[in-house]
Parts: structure tokens; C-alpha cells; sequence
């Protein structure tokens, strides 16, 4: 579980990422999840966007993400989200105490 202070840290990072997943009208498949899970690992940081097509609410998606592959729910703005997980082998980001 994240503190608000680095759920705040790790917005200001997520501000200029462009999405790297993008969820289109097929929804949330398995290959999504693992691309996610990939991008997890060697990022730590993964913004997701939701096409016009997709009828997927962002929370209720990421959520549920999130659960599935154990990483943190970071923020949601309009019909991208962010994910957050510390990396076992590539830790680049170093959260605030």
C-alpha cells in the first residue's frame, strides 16, 4: 500500500508518460494483461489509455488491473489511468518515505 505523499510522487512522474497500453473495443484481454505485466516489471510506472471504442469505465478497469497483476492504483484522468509496481529486477524509481 502507497502513502498519498508518494501516490502524489508518482503523479507528478506519470504527468508526461504517454500511454504505452492502449485498450481498444475487444476490452481487457489476456494479451493486455500481459503486455501490462511486462511493462510493470521493466517500468514500474504504466499509463493506460481507453479508445473510443472500448466501452470500459478507466476505474472500475484499472481497479481491477491493478488486483490482478498486485499493483497500486496510482490515478485516472478521463479515460487514461496509471499503475504502479515495484520491480524485482529493475527498480528505477525510488518512492518517498
Amino acid at each position: 500500500m502507497i502513502t498519498s505523499k508518494q501516490r502524489s510522487f508518482l503523479r507528478s512522474m506519470a504527468h508526461d508518460l504517454e500511454p504505452s497500453v492502449y485498450i481498444g473495443k475487444a476490452g481487457l484481454t489476456e494479451n493486455i494483461v500481459k503486455e501490462m505485466n511486462v511493462g510493470l516489471e521493466h517500468r514500474e510506472l504504466v499509463k493506460v489509455k481507453l479508445q473510443e471504442g472500448c466501452d470500459l469505465t478507466p476505474k472500475e478497469t484499472a481497479n481491477e488491473l491493478a488486483q490482478s497483476l498486485k499493483a497500486e492504483f496510482v490515478q485516472a484522468i478521463g479515460r487514461k489511468f496509471t499503475l504502479y509496481r515495484q520491480s524485482k529486477d529493475h527498480k528505477k524509481i525510488e518512492l518517498p518515505r
